[in-house]
């Protein structure tokens, strides 16, 4: 297993997470499609993964409307002190006022439900779901950092976040003496890197843990799809076509990944994965599998190192578009657009 360090933290996670939004919910109308595990194959994936050497996990209060924390931590038991748990609150939980957002009622219930289900007095990393354009960031803040003094949260991160979002929020931080955000977890693959643009930057700065939620696309990049074939079963999107992607784009990674893999005699998945490893601002890749053989073939990733033609190969097929200001903003300081053609040229002072 590789690991690296909690953003500028002194914690480590492994570099490979497991998600768990699989777990539990077999007769829940949107989780029973995307896992519905029940608790004999959960303890028995969170165990293999531990003997490989995870330390990270990562859950939140809606999945399975709450009943994938409790399988992880009965799955955990005893070995809980050897991993760091990390789960997201901010979206509705209950059918009430309060039961939603990130104002102080919630966030304090959705803690105290966390730790109860998941059968711990702490949790490691507690995330914020989503943004709450309702509720002073002052209010949610001053709550975490109470929650983290409390020692019933050792860290506080968010999700799902634009880049502004999270320098507001941990600028916030600094002026009220609190806990800052040390981590953002994000929707980042080949198949849709947007966050290359704005929030990888700003996390860079802010000196924060990236995490890649949704790192194989949810089965696309598996290799399952393809221009000409798809899965007749057992493949997520084929349930619940989410993330979205743009299927001309992501056949044509899908196609680089096939090409890269058969050159390194691994899998798709695996050079998908491996690709996020080879980027140095992306901590941990958080994969969500629904069986032994998905989490073993998973694993493996780690082990695959990717030679400068592979990532170049997965680079062109991948790219963004050039957008503004960031072609400006790499021309050379003091050089005008045109300039050496004799347009824009400055006059002499």
């Amino acid at each position: 297993m590789l690991y690296q360090s909690l953003g500028k933290l002194g914690s480590y996670v492994s570099r490979f997470a497991l998600g768990t939004a699989t777990f539990g919910g077999a007769k829940h109308p949107l989780y029973g499609a995307i896992g519905g595990l029940e608790q004999a194959l959960v303890d028995e994936l969170v165990g293999i993964a531990l003997d490989a050497g995870v330390t990270l996990f990562d859950s939140a209060d809606i999945y399975a409307g709450g009943e994938s924390e409790q399988c992880l931590g009965k799955a955990l038991g005893s070995r809980r002190e050897q991993v760091l748990i990390a789960t997201k609150v901010g979206n509705r939980f209950a059918q009430n006022p309060n039961g939603v957002g990130l104002g102080r009622i919630h966030l304090m219930n959705a803690i105290e439900g966390s730790l109860r289900r998941l059968g711990t007095d702490r949790i490691d990393l507690l995330q914020l779901h989503t943004w709450d354009p309702r509720t002073p960031l002052e209010e949610t803040l001053r709550t975490l950092d109470d929650a983290v003094r409390a020692g019933k949260v050792r860290h506080i991160g968010c999700s799902n976040f634009f880049a502004w979002q999270l320098m507001k929020a941990n600028a916030t931080a600094r002026t009220l003496g609190g806990e800052p955000l040390v981590s953002l977890q994000a929707y980042y693959s080949l198949a849709t890197r947007d966050i290359e643009r704005e929030i990888i930057p700003a996390v860079q700065d802010q000196g924060m843990a990236l995490f890649s939620w949704c790192p194989l696309a949810a089965g696309l990049l598996t290799g399952k799809f393809t221009r000409n074939k798809r899965p007749s079963e057992g493949a997520r999107r084929l349930i619940f076509d989410f993330p979205p992607v743009d299927a001309e784009h992501g056949y044509r990674v899908v196609d680089a990944l096939v090409e890269v893999a058969a050159r390194r005699g691994v899998t798709a998945a695996q050079v998908a994965l491996a690709w996020l490893y080879h980027q140095p601002a992306v901590t941990a890749a958080i994969v969500g599998v629904r069986s032994v053989a998905q989490l073993c073939e998973n694993l493996q990733s780690i082990e695959v190192t990717l030679a400068s033609e592979d990532l170049q190969q997965l680079d062109a097929a991948s790219r963004l578009s050039v957008e503004y200001p960031r072609w400006y903003q790499d021309l050379p300081l003091g050089r005008l657009p045109g300039e050496g053609s004799g347009i824009g040229r400055r006059k002499a002072d």
